[in-house]
């Protein structure tokens, strides 16, 4: 029974989604068969009429979207905790965000850098992330509030607030709001975009921005609309530029259409009013981020993701490209790439490749459908007919076809088109409910349950970490025990250096070496055990600071006075 509980854990709460999902559609259908004529409920309409009334309000509905998260999210501290850093990624972030929190575009190369890398970052020319700019600046804004999570916290409640914003765009202000609580309850409270340091709902927001701004620059050719979608794009190529890239060409194309097609607007108002400011915007944030690359990698077209590569890389981003090979001063990281090319490896045949994209596809698909947003997409048939669907249905097709060829792929790599998605899912439902067979009365009782199937879902996925049933990964997520030891540290007094050493069988996703952007000013300095002749020399460097060994993959993980070996 163990070793069942054990394979089913990753897909525990899919699971439980799948049957409460299948157990209310039986109901539902069950119910309309013995009902001779079926009854709306009344509390279900007079929560809609509200929900209506507060629709019609459209910025108070954006305000409140944002807030209900920031509400939520903070009132559930106490069960689920502040999220901690634990995949490379995070921590490299968490680098940008400390450089950027001290006015800083970068860090000047540490003469003992050789002791301190790790992925994600680079050493040389300068000493930085690899990742541009956008989500740094969000975790630095939340680390000059106090700390890096309440950026993270404030751009998942925005992103929410402009999706409800875009959506009211192009739907029905009620059916606006509907998608906007729906996108709160799917992405603003337990995803890990909300409790983890990663650039997915920065880019979400640039994505939302340019949908939303593209119906309303199209029905008042103002000023202000051309400026935010010119803002939704530099964010795009500030956080995930090949995505955004891709999510731009279709946005790109419909622009072209509507300005040069048969309804084009006059010459002399699309100029000033569209064209110009959307020029001069892009061009102004070209610039910025040609600066920061010149000051991160010593040239304006150069980002640190090519420095990085050029000094690590094993495995090609794309699937045609020749691998590389780079020299390694630590184990570790030579084991780290090289289960990358294996994986990158197994793509190259046909039955792996196609391995791959099912495992992908699923991981996708449990991220932003799961069983419950599925319902939805009974309609899609009708929906892809429909000529307003158009940009957004090709928005996502040009994400998954770029994706096609990338050697990998995770769930908020698609989040430029969160918003496309999001339109999407809404018009099905839209479709459901005014659906005009004998079926209607069916179809709006699955449009009714899927938010409240929704609040389930997280009312069980709560109850279950405040009484420690375990059907995920435990609350609060991430590398607790380098959080444990770091407090540890860091109540001692003066400057610590602590020596880190793995086991023969290390979790390469664990890491534990990352540091601050001031490594010497720093109170607590991490770095890789490199023998004792190797550590002589960073010793020596730190001869002022108090020595620690920490065994990273015992249980749980040892800290101790560092001695060298007789």
């Amino acid at each position: 029974m163990q070793n069942l509980f054990s394979r089913l854990a990753p897909y525990l709460v899919t699971i439980i989604e799948a049957v409460l999902v299948i157990a209310t559609v039986a109901l539902i259908f069950f119910s309309s068969r013995k009902a001779a004529i079926p009854r709306q409920p009344v509390v279900f309409i007079r929560l809609e009429r509200a929900a209506a009334r507060l629709a019609r309000r459209k910025r108070l509905s954006v305000v409140l979207v944002g807030l209900s998260v920031i509400a939520v999210r903070v009132a559930l501290i106490p069960i689920l905790g502040i999220p901690q850093p634990y995949n490379h990624d995070e921590f490299s972030y968490l680098l940008a965000a400390d450089t950027f929190a001290h006015g800083r575009l970068t860090n000047p190369t540490h003469p003992m850098w050789i002791h301190f890398e790790s992925f994600h970052i680079i050493e040389k020319p300068t000493y930085m992330s690899i990742y541009p700019p956008a989500e740094g600046l969000v975790l630095a804004t939340g680390k000059l509030l106090g700390h890096p999570w309440i950026g993270q916290l404030l751009v998942t409640a925005l992103t929410c607030s402009v999706l409800c914003w875009m959506l009211q765009g192009w739907l029905p202000p009620a059916w606006a709001l509907f998608g906007a609580a729906l996108a709160v309850l799917r992405l603003g409270i337990l995803s890990y975009w909300m409790n983890g340091y990663w650039s997915a709902s920065i880019v979400a927001l640039g994505g939302a921005l340019v949908l939303g701004a593209w119906p309303r620059l199209r029905k008042h050719l103002r000023v202000r609309d051309s400026l935010l979608m010119a803002l939704g794009l530099v964010i795009l190529a500030n956080s995930r530029p090949y995505e955004g890239l891709l999510f731009a060409i279709p946005v790109a194309f419909a622009m072209l259409f509507w300005l040069l097609g048969k309804n084009r607007p006059a010459f002399a108002q699309s100029v000033p009013r569209v064209i110009v400011p959307i020029f001069c915007s892009l061009l102004i944030g070209a610039i910025a981020t040609g600066y920061y690359c010149y000051r991160v990698t010593g040239s304006p077209f150069r980002m640190a993701y090519q420095v990085n590569y050029a000094a690590y890389g094993w495995t090609p981003y794309f699937l045609w490209q020749t691998p590389a090979h780079s020299v390694y001063h630590h184990q570790v990281m030579r084991d780290f790439y090289r289960l990358d090319f294996s994986d990158f490896e197994g793509q190259l045949t046909v039955a792996g490749y196609l391995r791959s994209a099912a495992t992908r596809a699923y991981s996708w698909w449990q991220f932003y459908l799961g069983p419950l947003l599925t319902l939805p997409l009974l309609a899609f048939p009708w929906v892809i007919r429909q000529k307003k669907m158009r940009l957004p249905l090709a928005i996502c097709l040009a994400m998954i076809a770029g994706f096609t060829v990338q050697t990998w792929n995770s769930p908020h790599y698609f989040s430029p088109a969160t918003g496309a998605l999001y339109i999407l899912l809404v018009q099905c439902m839209r479709q459901l409910w005014h659906w005009r067979r004998g079926s209607s009365v069916v179809t709006r009782a699955l449009v009714r349950a899927i938010p409240l199937l929704a609040c389930a879902m997280i009312l069980l996925r709560v109850t279950a970490a405040a009484v420690h049933v375990q059907i995920e990964l435990a609350w609060p997520r991430g590398n607790l025990e380098r959080a444990r030891i770091l407090h540890q540290l860091q109540s001692l007094p003066g400057k610590q250096l602590v020596i880190v050493a793995y086991g023969p069988r290390h979790d390469l996703a664990g890491e534990w070496v990352y540091n601050e952007a001031d490594i010497d000013a720093a109170k607590v300095v991490w770095a890789r055990d490199m023998g004792d002749a190797g550590n002589a020399e960073l010793l020596s460097y730190f001869n002022g600071r108090s020595i620690w060994r920490v065994h990273g993959d015992a249980s749980p993980p040892r800290l101790e006075l560092y001695e060298a070996s007789p």
